[in-house]
């Protein structure tokens, strides 16, 4: 059934803190009343370069790009999750009064073994070297595709696009947790619950919206990196970044979903040469950047490094333009003064 309306997110790199604020929001919202949850994170904040989460998610694939679909492997959900542990918030956090006997969170049980993980697990480690590491963080949920593999996999057609705005759900009375839909999700973001026997996902928030309010992550980012809107309103902060300004690409769009997920890659500061001397080069990798990001799958991998290379030299250019006393209507975009200026649904 053709969708009225698709609802689409973007999302700034530049002002990603790593927090984890978005991702704690929408676990407190959404998985952590209801057992076999503690591995869900239906937003999770990765560090790129890093393994991502699920482990390795973007080797696992999905039905896009092979003709076999008994030889996708499934997410383990103790190898590619990793088991869940609490902290002895109790001993250090004290709200009682008195002294609190511990100084340190310490996990228990305590992750040991080669096949310890979590969402953050690699966080803040990235690639390079002295003087030139470096690293970036990724948020990410469920892209919304237009063309989800997620619905066509599913043999009870219990996951579907909502008609009024785009977004993709699990019916969850129809599901009888086959897992097809996980098989064919190439960004892995969509979780089997072991205890219900279903498969579950983010649901974009859809009660929120429909309130006109915006997804909880969004509307509780630290950094507001987030503009929420719909691709057909011309007068959103998302169809100007998106279609006007054309700073905004999607996650491996190769994968052939068409997501409504995008994101403004990030820029970085000029690497060192081996002598110390600053050059013209961005310390984060140009060639890494389009690796993961691009507009459309007929894309070549040399016209997504050129993109990125034309996005980064119009941020820059308006970025000149404000500081020289001049407006931008890109810049004052991407620094909303209120909720209202980048949440329009």
């Amino acid at each position: 059934m053709p969708v009225q309306k698709q609802v689409r997110m973007v999302a700034d790199l530049n002002k990603c803190l790593g927090c984890h604020t978005c991702t704690m929001a929408c676990k407190t919202m959404w998985t952590d009343r209801n057992k076999g949850q503690m591995h869900m994170y239906w937003n999770n904040v990765e560090t790129q370069p890093g393994q991502g989460y699920p482990k390795n998610w973007e080797t696992l694939g999905g039905w896009f790009n092979t003709k076999d679909k008994n030889s996708i492997p499934l997410p383990g959900i103790n190898e590619s999750y990793g088991t869940p542990w609490e902290y002895n918030y109790g001993e250090v956090l004290k709200t009682n009064g008195g002294d609190a006997p511990a100084s340190v969170l310490i996990p228990n049980p305590k992750p040991l073994g080669g096949s310890a993980y979590a969402s953050n697990w690699d966080e803040d480690v990235g690639d390079g070297k002295f003087p030139n590491s470096y690293y970036f963080y990724l948020p990410r949920i469920c892209n919304h595709c237009s063309d989800p593999p997620c619905v066509d996999a599913c043999p009870r057609q219990a996951v579907y696009k909502r008609k009024e705005d785009g977004i993709v759900l699990v019916d969850q009375k129809r599901c009888r947790g086959y897992r097809y839909c996980i098989k064919g999700c190439p960004y892995k973001k969509i979780y089997y619950n072991p205890e219900e026997k279903i498969s579950q996902k983010c649901i974009f928030c859809y009660p929120r919206i429909e309130q006109h309010k915006g997804n909880l992550c969004a509307t509780q980012c630290v950094g507001r990196i987030h503009h929420v809107g719909f691709a057909d309103d011309t007068a959103s902060s998302v169809y100007k970044l998106v279609n006007t300004w054309k700073v905004a690409l999607r996650l491996h769009p190769e994968f052939k979903t068409d997501p409504n997920v995008f994101y403004i890659p990030p820029l970085s500061p000029p690497a060192y040469t081996q002598t110390g001397k600053l050059t013209e080069n961005q310390r984060i990798p140009v060639e890494m950047l389009a690796k993961l990001f691009g507009d459309t799958a007929e894309q070549s991998f040399d016209e997504r490094v050129g993109r990125i290379r034309e996005i980064f030299s119009t941020i820059l250019s308006e970025r000149e333009k404000v500081a020289s006393g001049r407006s931008s209507e890109l810049i004052d975009i991407l620094i909303p003064h209120s909720e209202a200026d980048r949440i329009q649904v």
